[in-house]
């Protein structure tokens, strides 16, 4: 069985992941992303593993079972060039490390811990105790915290959360979450959403990228959380309008953010110290605004968890039995 990988981020599991595919597995290694020879090497594959998967590829995998993504997000794939009976698979392990980035940036963004290093830095204390003009900070413990979705990574940072006797509340798009069940103090659908928005101090945004959430947290959102409150978007970037979120962040009218998800990337394969910059708004400028580069999910323990799944799954297929995370890709 050939399998053409595609996904540069598990080279640095590329061991664990051969270790662990099935016999007479023949995995063949992209380590770059050139289009057209990937597209060339599937004529004799049986399994794609990779986040792109377009018309082309179909049209030059006749042999094709398995599109097998290295992540959540299968957006990437044209289901429509997919094949009769070739299935769309997708895997997870992220959600301990972004529920640990959450709670890392909620910390540093409500004590203002960056802002002190920099000051500190340039021989400036900037501690209420030596600068009477400094308010003093807020801690975690005790915060009143809402999540913007609760699936996996909702449910995973509020098990961290609970230890610091937060109280929580989710709204999703379903409405189905138990809060009785999950430790929530109350739970809804979208139309909670007001609600959820005035009553919390940290706001965590991790709901899926649709039709009915580009834009949702905009400019009267913003303004429902208020001055005191902090955003942490792990969903994606257009959930949160870019530019009423920049005006919030810089008139103060929200404490701070932390965003690892954006509006502009880099090309695939690109030089990254030549991309264009991840917003059109200057986020950079702003003292009480975390950048990271799509980072909150990228760790080892993750990658080792997602190579463990795939090449289970193929092990699966191999032996005609039924694949996990199967999806219907859009």
């Amino acid at each position: 069985m050939k399998i053409v990988i595609a996904d540069p981020n598990l080279h640095a599991v590329r061991a664990e992941l051969e270790r662990a595919l099935p016999s007479g597995a023949r995995p063949s290694w992209h380590g770059t992303a050139d289009p057209a020879a990937v597209t060339a090497d599937l004529a004799d594959a049986e399994v794609f593993v990779g986040s792109r998967f377009t018309a082309a590829m179909a049209d030059a995998a006749p042999r094709l079972r398995l599109v097998q993504v290295a992540g959540a997000g299968v957006d990437g794939v044209d289901a429509a060039a997919l094949p009769e009976g070739v299935r769309v698979a997708n895997t997870y392990h992220h959600e301990d490390s972004i529920a640990e980035y959450v709670v890392a940036t909620a910390v540093t963004l409500r004590r203002g811990l960056a802002r002190q290093d920099a000051a500190l830095r340039g021989g400036r204390w900037a501690s209420p105790v030596h600068d009477r003009s400094l308010p003093q900070p807020r801690a975690l413990t005790g915060a009143r915290v809402g999540f913007l979705g609760f699936g996996h990574i909702g449910a995973r940072t509020w098990e961290l959360l609970r230890a610091f006797r937060a109280v929580g509340a989710a709204v999703t798009r379903t409405g189905t979450v138990d809060a009785a069940a999950t430790g929530l103090e109350w739970a809804g659908d979208l139309s909670g959403l007001d609600r959820l928005l005035t009553e919390s101090e940290l706001l965590v945004v991790s709901v899926p990228l649709d039709g009915r959430t580009r834009g949702m947290i905009a400019a009267r959102e913003l303004a429902l959380l208020g001055p005191e409150a902090v955003l942490v978007n792990v969903g994606r970037g257009p959930v949160v309008d870019e530019h009423a979120l920049y005006a919030a962040l810089r008139d103060r009218r929200l404490a701070g953010a932390a965003i690892d998800v954006w509006y502009r990337y880099p090309a695939p394969g690109g030089d990254p110290a030549a991309a264009v910059p991840p917003a059109t708004a200057p986020f950079h400028e702003l003292d009480t605004v975390l950048m990271t580069p799509h980072i909150s999910g990228v760790t080892r323990d993750t990658f080792l968890g997602r190579a463990a799944d795939i090449a289970a799954n193929i092990t699966r297929l191999s032996a005609g039995e039924p694949l996990r995370n199967v999806v219907e890709a859009r």
